[in-house]
């Protein structure tokens, strides 16, 4: 009886391993798209105005 009990709990931990592997690489997913994405989207409007362009005197 002991060793289906201990079994049960390692299924069991074996899927909150797996479920917090997830929960860590959807954070990491959010993470990269709104700490990257607004860095990206801001340096293409910048080079769409031009502001990369060398100054002519």
């Amino acid at each position: 009886m002991k060793k289906k009990k201990s079994k049960k709990n390692q299924t069991n931990s074996n899927f909150k391993d797996q479920k917090l592997g997830q929960t860590k690489n959807s954070a990491k997913l959010v993470l990269f798209v709104f700490g990257i994405g607004p860095i990206i989207g801001i340096i293409i409007f910048l080079f769409s105005k031009g502001f990369f362009d060398s100054p002519t005197i």
